[in-house]
């Protein structure tokens, strides 16, 4: 199936502070590893996003470029690149702070018809930016699969009642979601991750993806219920590694031939083995990236190695 991915969303600089003392800075961005994975997946993938002409900027264009990303019009009209600090416990679990603002520019050109649009964290949330993701979401369901990742940041997206809302907006204009099972149970706390996953199937999308970390991942679709375990593997950290396994979710259903809005029924009727194949490569796509440092995902040649 041939076509390209357009994801909307933050890139940024990530300065990670390490539990050694050691500070490192590297490009970041949830969205923006998400079209990295796909690149580097083979993927024709674009990013239309919100950086400044400054250093910073520069080092997370290189970083975009260097991986076969391509960057839409009008994703450098930023006053300022953004910066999240990730401070790493002694297990490599992050924790984060961000100092950025969120747009969109009123000149952003974006390819025409993508196959798949993908956007997700802070980007469907916070504004002024989210009212037009969210515009763009639902315009694109003419042509595109739409997916989505909350991947929830709780020192950006306030109170978890009001930060559900937001979600559940975006939620209801994705074809596919994938969150993690912390994400949940920080916007719906008590309630039990399956139910709300649950809950969000039946708001419209076609399948709800739950991540549990080293436990595996569990996926409902209108067919039924599809849970798979991830590889065990010695942890350097976990940033990334939510956005590779995302990544790897739209690779996967890609190549089952299930993307593109003619394909929504065919999409909701995929078949449970298909389901459960493309998540243990997705669990695979994750455990490369937490096995080495930083937000790293795999190439289609490691992964196939």
């Amino acid at each position: 199936m041939s076509g390209h991915a357009l994801v909307i969303g933050e890139a940024l600089i990530d300065a990670v502070h390490r539990a050694d003392g050691s500070v490192q800075r590297h490009p970041g961005g949830s969205p923006a590893n998400v079209a990295i994975g796909l690149a580097r997946l083979g993927r024709d993938a674009e990013l239309l996003t919100w950086l400044g002409k400054d250093d910073d900027g520069a080092l997370v264009v290189d970083h975009l470029e260097g991986s076969g990303v391509a960057l839409c019009e009008g994703s450098q009209d930023a006053p300022a690149t953004s910066v999240a600090t990730a401070t790493l416990d002694a297990s490599g679990a992050a924790a984060y702070d961000f100092a950025l603002e969120w747009a969109l520019s009123a000149d952003a050109v974006t390819r025409p018809e993508p196959l798949v649009v993908h956007t997700g964290s802070i980007a469907a949330v916070l504004q002024p930016g989210a009212d037009a993701v969210l515009t763009l979401m639902a315009s694109s369901r003419e042509t595109s699969t739409v997916t989505y990742d909350p991947n929830s940041r709780p020192s950006l997206m306030g109170e978890p009642a009001t930060a559900r809302a937001a979600v559940e907006r975006a939620v209801r204009l994705a074809d596919v979601v994938k969150v993690s099972d912390e994400d949940i149970e920080w916007l719906a706390p008590g309630e039990g991750v399956d139910r709300v996953a649950q809950a969000w199937l039946a708001l419209g999308p076609a399948i709800v993806v739950v991540t549990r970390g080293g436990e595996g991942a569990t996926a409902w679709t209108p067919e039924g219920r599809v849970d798979v375990r991830a590889p065990k593997v010695t942890v350097a950290d976990t940033v990334g590694a939510g956005d590779s396994f995302m990544g790897g979710l739209i690779d996967g259903l890609w190549g089952a031939g299930v993307l593109g809005a003619p394909q929504r029924q065919a999409l909701r009727s995929l078949d449970l083995d298909t389901v459960s194949a493309v998540l243990e490569r997705c669990a695979r796509i994750a455990a490369i990236t937490v096995s080495r440092a930083g937000a790293n995902p795999p190439t289609l040649a490691e992964l196939d190695a």
